[in-house]
C-alpha cells in the first residue's frame, strides 16, 4: 500500500511518495506542470523503461531534455558538474525550469548540487531508483560532488521539490547493489529506530527476497527516521550528525579504494562494524550488543573483513572528515541498540586498535 511522508521545515516542506508504481501522473504531474523545460539527468545504469516512463509523463506538460552520465561514483565530478551547467546555459534554462534526477545516489547528488548552483538555485525532483538512494541520499537535502581530497567535500544543503520512490524499480537492481542499500537501512535501526531494527532481525529472508510489502515497510521506517532527524537539524549542526554512523570509516575506505572495488553500502557496513567495536572498547555498549550488530550485518551478507585496511592508510581520509570541528574528530558511537550519540571524547588508541 502506497505511503506518504513530509520532510523539511514548515517554510520548505516537500512530499515523499513511497510505493509500487509510484512513478505516475498522479504523483509526478503536480510537481512538474509549472515548468516549461525539464532536464532529466540519469546514468547509463538506469533501466531505460524507467527513464521512458518519466519522459512520457513529463512531455505532456513540458519540453524535455536529457543528460546521461556514465555509471559509477567517478561521475560525481567537478568536470561533469561543469558539463551539466554548460548544457543548461546552452538550452537557455531559467529559474522557472527544473531538473529531474532519475537514478541512484550519484545522479541525485550531482543533480541536486547543479540545481542549487545554477542561477543560484532552480528546482529539482528526486526519483531514486536504487535502494541506497531511496532510503538515504534522496531525502534530506544533501547535495555534493567528489574531489580528489575526498568524497562529498564540495556541495550544498538544498531540498528537492518532491521525492518519488517507486519500489518496483528495485526488481531490476543487481543483488549486490540491493544488499549495499540495506546497509543504510540497518544504520537507521542501529541509531534510533527500534521497530525497524526488529523488522530487520525477524524478516531477513523476505527482505533479501525483496518481498514488496516488507521492503516498502523498511523504506518507510528508514525515511520516517531520517525525516524526523533532518527536520530538527537541516544543516547538520547537531543531532543530524548521527545519520553518519559508520560513514567516517566507510568514506575513508571508499577514498582509499579510489571509489572502485567497493560499493558505498559495503564500505558503510564495515564502518558501522568499526564504530560499534569502538563503542564496545569505550564501554558504551556491551560485548553482547556488539556481537548482535556483527551477526546482523553478517546475516545480510556483508563482508566485514578489515585486514586489508591499515590505520595509517585510512588516517588521512578519517581526519579530513566533514565532522571535524576545531581540529577534533567527532565520532558517532552507540550507547545501546538504537541509541547513537556524537562525541569527540574517545581514546584514540581504540581507533588504532580496531584498525590494526
Amino acid at each position: 500500500m502506497a505511503k506518504e511522508l513530509v520532510a523539511g521545515r514548515k517554510n520548505n516542506q516537500y512530499k515523499i511518495y513511497i510505493g509500487q508504481n509510484s512513478i505516475s501522473k498522479k504523483n509526478l504531474v503536480p510537481l512538474i506542470k509549472s515548468h516549461k523545460k525539464l532536464l532529466i539527468i540519469s546514468d547509463s545504469g538506469v533501466p531505460k523503461e524507467i527513464i521512458q516512463k518519466v519522459h512520457h509523463i513529463s512531455k505532456a506538460t513540458s519540453k524535455i531534455f536529457a543528460f546521461t552520465l556514465n555509471q559509477g561514483e567517478s561521475s560525481k565530478s567537478l568536470g561533469n558538474f561543469q558539463k551539466i551547467i554548460n548544457f543548461l546555459i546552452e538550452q537557455q534554462f531559467d529559474r522557472s525550469d527544473a531538473i529531474i534526477a532519475v537514478g541512484g545516489g550519484v545522479v541525485g547528488d550531482i543533480s541536486g548540487y547543479v540545481a542549487s548552483s545554477y542561477l543560484r538555485g532552480i528546482q529539482f525532483i528526486q526519483i531514486p531508483t536504487t535502494l541506497l538512494a531511496q532510503v538515504d541520499s534522496s531525502v534530506g537535502g544533501k547535495t555534493a560532488i567528489n574531489i580528489s581530497a575526498g568524497k562529498n567535500l564540495v556541495g550544498a544543503f538544498y531540498n528537492p521539490k518532491g521525492v518519488i520512490i517507486d519500489t518496483s524499480s528495485l526488481h531490476s537492481l543487481p543483488t549486490r547493489e540491493f544488499r549495499a542499500g540495506l546497509a543504510e537501512v540497518i544504520k537507521y535501526g542501529l541509531i534510533q529506530n527500534k521497530k525497524l531494527l526488529s523488522l530487520l532481525s525477524h524478516n531477513i529472508v523476505n527482505i533479501l527476497g525483496r518481498q514488496p510489502g516488507i521492503v516498502e515497510q523498511i523504506i518507510y521506517e528508514s525515511l520516517k527516521t531520517k525525516s524526523k532527524i533532518v527536520t530538527q537539524d537541516e544543516k547538520e549542526t547537531g543531532i543530524r550528525a548521527i545519520l553518519n554512523f559508520g560513514h567516517t570509516f566507510g568514506h575513508a575506505i571508499e577514498a582509499h579504494e579510489k571509489y572502485k572495488k567497493i560499493l558505498h553500502g559495503e564500505a558503510v557496513a564495515k564502518g558501522m562494524l568499526v564504530a560499534s567495536k569502538i563503542s564496545c572498547l569505550e564501554g558504551c555498549i556491551s560485548e553482547k550488543d556488539f556481537l548482535k550488530i556483527s551477526a546482523l550485518l553478517e546475516a545480510y551478507g556483508f563482508d566485514l573483513s578489515l585486514d586489508q585496511y591499515k590505520y595509517l592508510d585510512l588516517k588521512p581520509f578519517i581526519f579530513r572528515d566533514k565532522k571535524m570541528q576545531g581540529g577534533s574528530l567527532n565520532l558517532i558511537l552507540l550507547t545501546g541498540l538504537s541509541k547513537a550519540f556524537v562525541t569527540n571524547s574517545f581514546n584514540s588508541k581504540n581507533l588504532k586498535l580496531v584498525l590494526s
